[in-house]
């Protein structure tokens, strides 16, 4: 699926204006009403170890799977088990299981959890609360829930909502009529911390409003790019299938990369053998390598990764020390409370 025009407003433009949004407002009102009903009927599971959820308020990407890798490796290094937990999507299997990397494909368990189980051990599982179970008797000390922020049927000790710093909260209106899962200021109300990836948001007033009335902290936080240097210079077929394919292809040019064309495809896009066909022999006419995303790499097959390079990305957070303090006192408070109840 391919986000609609209309749900990003530019700055300066009415926000949530123009004809679509105004039609469409009265079922993002619904589903809007169907998420507050949902939550307030549901009765969360509790984990017996430490849940946190990395998540955002929008459809889309956001940054959220690299994020949740940078807390992976920290809070490895402090002696933690770290398991994450996604929901698979894209893939055709319901869990709970463990990804394994060698066996699975895209198809399977899905691109993130793909992506995500070569950096540390990953259960995929649509029911969030027989996943966390699951990651308990595999040896899980905490759990990181990839997305699902929105999800009642797993409570979390510990809520991150990621912002994309460029086009924040679109036109600031509910599926159908915006990119929102849910309203702003509700869905920020339940945020231990926020991080805003990119650039300050540039998109609506209106967004730092809405994160300044935000009682979590804000923490700022970038993508950075780590291009292969055997590939710099050359000229390359960049092509995509994610949330903003564009602005991966601007991020290629920026670290160097000669894009001579590109090609988008809708998110988690399943590429078949005529899609590749197509992709090698356009970049064959062009004098060009093709270039693409980690999360799309994997959806490939091992014969066509050999030809293709991807350009990965790691997260920097300018206060990483800080969310990691935040983090730490949320796992010893469950951690208390669990040896309280024990006791």
């Amino acid at each position: 699926m391919r986000a609609p025009g209309f749900w990003y407003a530019q700055k300066g433009d009415d926000r949530g204006g123009g004809l679509w949004p105004r039609l469409l407002s009265p079922l993002g009102h619904v589903y809007a009403l169907a998420g507050r009903i949902r939550t307030k009927q549901s009765k969360p599971f509790v984990a017996s170890v430490p849940v946190v959820c990395i998540g955002n308020l929008t459809a889309g990407g956001t940054g959220k799977t690299p994020l949740t890798l940078a807390l992976a490796k920290e809070l490895s290094a402090l002696g933690e088990r770290v398991f994450v937990l996604t929901r698979g999507y894209g893939g055709k299997m319901s869990g709970p299981l463990m990804v394994n990397p060698g066996n699975h494909a895209s198809k399977d368990v899905g691109d993130e959890a793909l992506l995500l189980s070569r950096r540390a051990p990953t259960v995929v599982a649509r029911n969030r609360a027989l996943g966390a179970q699951f990651a308990v008797t595999q040896g899980a000390s905490v759990i990181l829930m990839d997305d699902g922020y929105q999800n009642p049927g797993l409570k979390k000790d510990f809520s991150i909502v990621v912002v994309d710093g460029e086009t924040g909260f679109g036109n600031g209106k509910v599926i159908p009529a915006g990119p929102l899962r849910e309203p702003i200021d509700a869905g920020l109300e339940r945020a231990n911390a926020i991080v805003m990836m990119g650039h300050a948001i540039a998109a609506q007033d209106a967004d730092r409003l809405a994160l300044t009335r935000a009682k979590a902290p804000l923490f700022t936080g970038m993508l950075e790019p780590q291009p292969q240097e055997d590939v710099i210079r050359q000229r390359v077929l960049a092509f995509a299938g994610i949330g903003r394919p564009e602005k991966f292809f601007e991020t290629a040019e920026t670290v160097g990369y000669r894009v001579v064309a590109t090609k988008s495809f809708a998110d988690h896009h399943a590429y078949s053998e005529k899609d590749m066909e197509t992709l090698f022999a356009e970049a064959k006419e062009q004098d060009a390598q093709l270039l693409t995303t980690e999360k799309d790499l994997v959806r490939l097959t091992p014969e066509t990764r050999q030809r293709i390079k991807a350009l990965p990305v790691k997260v920097r957070i300018n206060d990483m020390t800080g969310l990691m303090d935040l983090l730490r006192r949320s796992i010893q408070s469950h951690r208390a409370g669990a040896a309280t109840l024990g006791s």
